[in-house]
């Protein structure tokens, strides 16, 4: 059987799933039509052929040390990946949901490829795909990859071809960011991108670089260190023992034409503002908790993509990892913004997640256990993981079918961490999606309902803002005209007199 190693870093992926925290994504699409299943399942055995991983499952052998390999499975077939159920009446969110809390909780069979597709029916009157798959498969910048094969920009689009096209570097197109990582990376050039997966990859076996590169390794380096000897993140209801259930979450869509609106007084992005906006909802969750949000820390671990355009048709991950401080302590939520944005800013420009690439690179060729601890040190600084993604403002089609929403649920693999937020855009809005341990956070909706809430407090903020400026120089034009009203009178008056 056809076999080969995974790369240092997948490996290392492989090997982060907990005991009951697993490195899985999932996500769920949603349409108001009903697939088709059998013609579904033929679009998936066409358009995923030219992905070995889709069809490998993954085996561990070499002595002394055994490592994970790909081995091609020689009896694959799509059946043993794709399900079609459908949910019991009435059906609705409720009954999708826990549905998707069953999926989440449940491990995915290792004898197989670490993927599955679940086809819903009775979703109102359409359908609802869920999807889950391995961390180690993919990343989420490469998931676009996936994303390009399967979904089209129209309904009569035809079939992608099922062979690999020549390498060339990515453009951005209707689906060219819908999986990528958070902070946005669109002010990274090319060579940019290809100086910082250099560094991570060659630092270790490549120990003559040149100083531009050895400068931004050791920057990296010294950032992260810096960043592990901090204090860890107090126990909170965010961290803690978990259990095996899980409790997943979405909310209603917000408007990217809102966000630009909120962020444009101070010129914060669309990712400073959907951040503000995500940590107003977890001050006010914690605060109902019973934490003393004013004295709390709250770190998120974030993703930061470092895949360079020659390795961007291939699978696998090449991403690094910051903290974020979130803004929990701020009572108002324009300062909450601002603070945001700040602290924002100053990841964009940190070399930090160039090293943690590195570190994934040597976990993944030490023991698991060594592993196991390296990420319970880097983990207890953070709270949850959070990443955000810029999707298609138009609309995508799936078999012919027109997708409605697209929603994801971020892992939260380890020990320590209790809850993974995704934001991601589809067609001109933004959704919050939650992912939680069902015995930390047992109502992870209470938080998607609340990011709503906080978009119209903050726009409610900045359009009263905006008013107050108005206003004064209406005032004054009010003025003058009442006084130009008023000599206009007087000479009036003075001609009626007789002289």
């Amino acid at each position: 059987m056809k076999s080969h190693p995974m790369s240092p870093v997948d490996a290392a992926w492989y090997h982060f799933d907990g005991p009951v925290n697993t490195a899985v994504i999932t996500s769920v699409v949603l349409t108001r039509k009903r697939l088709d299943f059998e013609k579904l399942k033929a679009l998936y055995a066409q358009r995923l052929a030219k992905f070995e991983r889709f069809r490998s499952r993954v085996v561990e052998r070499g002595l002394p040390l055994a490592t994970p390999h790909w081995e091609e499975m020689p009896d694959f077939a799509i059946e043993q990946q794709m399900h079609h159920v459908a949910l019991p009446a009435p059906g609705g969110k409720a009954a999708l949901t826990a549905l998707i809390n069953d999926l989440a909780g449940t491990p995915l069979d290792r004898a197989r490829p670490l993927w599955d597709v679940h086809v819903v029916d009775g979703v109102g009157r359409g359908s609802a795909i869920v999807t889950r798959t391995h961390h180690c498969i993919a990343d989420g910048t490469a998931n676009l990859l996936v994303a390009r094969a399967l979904f089209d920009a129209s309904a009569e689009e035809p079939p992608a071809p099922a062979v690999v096209q020549a390498r060339k570097p990515a453009t951005p197109g209707l689906v060219g960011r819908l999986f990528s990582p958070a902070i946005d990376i669109a002010e990274r050039s090319y060579a940019q991108l290809r100086l910082a997966i250099d560094t991570a990859v060659d630092v270790v076996t490549h120990p003559r670089q040149s100083a531009e590169k050895a400068a931004v390794a050791l920057a990296g380096a010294g950032m992260l260190a810096t960043e592990l000897l901090r204090t860890p993140d107090p126990k909170s209801p965010l961290k803690g023992e978990f259990g095996l259930a899980k409790r997943v979450a979405w909310s209603e869509p917000v408007t990217i034409k809102d966000i630009k609106a909120i962020g444009a007084p101070i010129g914060a992005k669309i990712n400073d503002v959907l951040v503000a906006g995500m940590t107003g909802a977890l001050r006010a969750y914690l605060k109902k908790r019973g934490v003393d949000v004013d004295r709390m820390t709250v770190r998120a671990m974030v993703p930061v993509d470092l895949r360079p355009p020659e390795r961007a048709d291939q699978l696998g991950n090449e991403f690094g990892l910051v903290l974020l401080d979130l803004a929990v302590r701020s009572r108002d939520p324009l300062a909450r913004l601002r603070l945001t944005k700040a602290h924002m800013d100053e990841l964009k420009r940190s070399p930090e997640p160039v090293a943690a690439l590195a570190l994934f690179g040597i976990l993944g060729r030490v023991p698991k256990a060594a592993q196991d601890l390296a990420v319970r040190m880097f983990e207890s600084k953070a709270s949850v993981v959070m990443t955000n993604v810029a999707g298609p403002p138009k609309p995508l089609y799936i078999a012919g079918v027109p997708v409605d929403r697209v929603m994801f649920w971020v892992p939260y693999p380890g020990d320590e961490l209790g809850m993974g937020i995704s934001i991601l855009s589809y067609k001109g809005s933004a959704t919050l999606s939650v992912i939680a341990d069902a015995r930390l956070v047992p109502d992870p909706e209470w938080i998607t309902e609340r990011f709503a809430r906080e978009f119209a407090t903050m726009l409610a903020a900045v359009q009263r803002r905006q008013q107050r400026k108005t206003e004064p120089r209406a005032a004054v034009g009010r003025g003058s005209a009442r006084k130009t009203a008023a000599r206009g009178a007087a000479r009036r008056a003075r001609a009626a007199v007789p002289h």
